[in-house]
């Protein structure tokens, strides 16, 4: 540790290694339980250093979910630009999206778990990368209704339904991981396009489901 706190490295570079040890630790410990002198310790740099670079524990957290909300949707974004349909890039999205959940558990722990139960400005940062997101899977959507030829008789107000619909399933669908280890990000994407796509595209040909009459 002291060989590591001599080196002198860029701000950005020492930044970095700070959020990777928080991320850690608050994942391991929750907000409330984490301590910044374990951060440090496992950063290599002393206690206020870490309060010199990030200015406190909540400072902290809040550079841990902006970089990992950025870099999921970074993730999300990065692969729907693949694909010559929107099918295929709501799928290379969604593929992207799980197979970070699964790759990097502490920071979606931190994302999922921890951030949502913390300030307002915690929840204003996840507010701004679920947007993000949402627009993304709201174009796709919106593509995808209108390949189909529906653009007038479902429109805008469809697309958002459908989009949000898609982004509140991928969430909870990453705690049914958490009770399914074994089940790869790729199959979990094929059964939530099953359920999902195939049934927009179901209803763009005219197929939907109407509640029964009264009394029948």
């Amino acid at each position: 540790m002291t060989e590591r706190r001599r080196r002198r490295l860029p701000r950005d570079v020492r930044e970095q290694e700070i959020i990777d040890a928080a991320v850690g630790v608050f994942s391991k410990r929750g907000y409330r339980a984490a301590v910044v002198d374990e951060i440090a310790d496992l950063a290599g740099i002393s206690k206020p250093m870490v309060y010199l670079y990030l200015g406190s524990k909540e400072g902290l957290f809040i550079a841990c979910v902006r970089r990992e909300s950025q870099r999921l949707a970074a993730a999300f974004r990065e692969a729907a630009q693949a694909g010559d349909s929107p099918e295929q890039r709501l799928w290379a999205g969604l593929g992207a999206f799980f197979a970070f959940v699964a790759e990097h558990r502490d920071s979606w722990t931190v994302l999922h778990r921890q951030a949502p139960e913390q300030s307002e400005t915690i929840a204003g940062e996840l507010a701004t990368a679920r947007r993000s997101v949402m627009a993304e899977v709201n174009g796709l959507v919106r593509d995808g209704i209108s390949a189909g030829g529906e653009a007038d008789r479902l429109g805008e107000q469809e697309a958002d339904f459908v989009a949000h619909a898609l982004v509140g399933a991928a969430d909870a669908l990453t705690d049914w991981m958490d009770r399914h280890p074994g089940e790869p990000p790729e199959r979990v994407t094929v059964r939530l396009m099953n359920v999902m796509w195939v049934g927009m595209r179901n209803v763009l040909d005219g197929e939907v489901w109407v509640p029964p009459e009264h009394g029948t």
